[in-house]
């Protein structure tokens, strides 16, 4: 019973997929009802989350199934951002397709299949459940990403991601394969053990095996020199599945790239000197990209490559012995509130087909719509890191974990980094506030997509004064 109580969301999630896709049948479902389904299902399963409470780390059926998944709290806390990501994104889906014609009534379930991947993937203790967890989350992304099929720049996104996409599982394959030929396990604890026992870089195999599963990782959280198909990607897909993915996606990659990296003290001593320059690479590439942005979904897009370096940050500054990925659960929830915050507001501001893409598309924002061009201020100021936000707390908790390890040049570094941010944040607010309204901005939208806005506004500050130890 406590095993079936620990996979409740998941399975609400799942269950409420495959009703979803049998809702999708009937073609006299209006697209509406579909909606207010896909915002049922997130909404029970992250109760359903935050109803489970758990003591201590719990191997889930570990009789029957080998202990192929664990519960603790930084899964569950990874469940809740998932699953709140899922709700927000299905409030904004509803709006954003009063003005856009291409929806599918299958958009909501792939919606929830991905979501349940993911739970599923932050929950892997084993490498070959982790692997089904992640091809059940990208399958279903790159169904949505490429479900306007008219649009070119969608076609080409989903042709990108899939073909690189397969690479990376490929990758991956390979690692868990070489990883089995040396541990001859792929339970994670079991190959722990066996690196413990015998040395990490005395045994090829392991050391090949998880090199080859870091790049698969690497590449899921468009980190340096992975992250070439991030912008594309995120520029052709429609608003809401750009917010879904530029968070919940990373919250369940980043959740796995920690448990595998907590393997063995080891393997974490192995890599943190690999992964301590491609942080500084990451966050620096992602800058330099941004920088050169002209629309605001690109931006968004570079701009998460700048936060995966922060994240990698907090995975170098870790150890394995006392890791509770507080930090790491922190930062993804600040970024998922900010990022997640931005795309609602575009979802209803960008208009049919969204039409307002670039900067200069948003000229005079705060004169006709004050309160929202508010709202995108302060989601901006949080991604920059500018305090009272959670953003600014997020990335001190990251900063001050980073000293405490001695890793203080990174931490330095990292601070550089959100000062060169500011510059592409920033562009945005002056454009909204220091030029004259050239549009209306007159929109047709439900009142979803403004009302999760401003609950993502007060989240900001909220989560800002959760007290948190590092």
């Amino acid at each position: 019973m406590t095993d079936f109580l620990l996979l409740l969301p998941v399975l609400i999630v799942g269950v409420g997929a495959i009703l979803l896709m049998l809702l999708a049948a009937f073609d006299n479902v209006e697209k509406e009802v579909a909606a207010y389904g896909g915002m049922a299902v997130f909404l029970l399963g992250f109760i359903a989350q935050l109803a489970v409470v758990t003591a201590g780390d719990i191997s889930i059926f570990a009789n029957i199934f080998n202990s192929m998944m664990v519960a603790n709290t930084f899964t569950q806390v990874a469940g809740l951002i998932i699953t709140a990501c899922g709700f927000f994104t299905c409030m904004s889906s509803h709006s954003y397709f009063r003005q856009n014609h291409f929806f599918q009534l299958e958009y909501y379930a792939l919606t929830a299949f991905a979501a349940c991947g993911m739970m599923l993937l932050t929950m892997a203790q084993e490498l070959i459940t982790a692997f089904v967890a992640l091809e059940i989350m990208s399958l279903a992304i790159y169904v949505l990403v490429g479900m306007q099929r008219n649009n070119v720049r969608a076609t080409e996104a989903v042709l990108k991601y899939l073909v690189l996409g397969a690479f990376a599982g490929g990758f991956y394959t390979m690692g868990s394969a070489m990883m089995y030929g040396g541990a001859n396990s792929t339970h994670f604890g079991n190959i722990g053990e066996v690196i413990a026992a015998g040395g990490f870089f005395d045994q090829p195999l392991l050391v090949v095996g998880s090199l080859l599963i870091l790049v698969a990782l690497l590449f899921k959280v468009a980190a340096f020199p992975f992250h070439a198909w991030v912008v594309d990607v995120y520029d052709g897909a429609a608003l809401p599945v750009t917010g879904f993915m530029a968070t919940a996606l990373k919250v369940a990659v980043f959740a796995l790239f920690a448990n595998f990296l907590t393997l063995d003290s080891g393997l974490q001593a192995g890599w943190v000197e690999y992964l301590f320059y491609i942080a500084i690479f990451t966050m620096f590439a992602g800058n330099l990209i941004a920088i050169s942005q002209n629309t605001l979904k690109r931006m968004l897009a570079a701009s998460g490559i700048v936060h995966s370096g922060y994240l990698l940050v907090a995975l170098v500054a870790f150890t394995s012995r006392d890791f509770t990925g507080s930090v790491l659960l922190y930062y993804l929830a600040a970024y998922a509130v900010a990022t997640l915050g931005m795309f609602c507001a575009l979802s209803y501001l960008s208009g049919e087909g969204e039409k307002r893409q670039k900067f200069e598309d948003f000229k005079g924002l705060a004169k006709v719509r004050p309160y929202s061009a508010a709202a995108i201020t302060v989601f901006l100021l949080s991604m920059a890191g500018l305090p009272p936000t959670v953003g600014f707390m997020g990335k001190l908790y990251i900063i001050i974990n980073a000293i405490h390890a001695e890793q203080t040049m990174l931490a330095a570094l990292a601070i550089v980094s959100s000062v060169v941010s500011m510059w592409y944040y920033l562009r945005l607010v002056i454009t909204m506030y220091f030029y004259e309204a050239q549009d209306d901005f007159v929109t047709e939208s439900s009142p979803f997509a403004p009302l999760c806005t401003f609950v993502l506004v007060v989240c900001v500050f909220a989560f800002s004064l959760l007290p948190l130890g590092v």
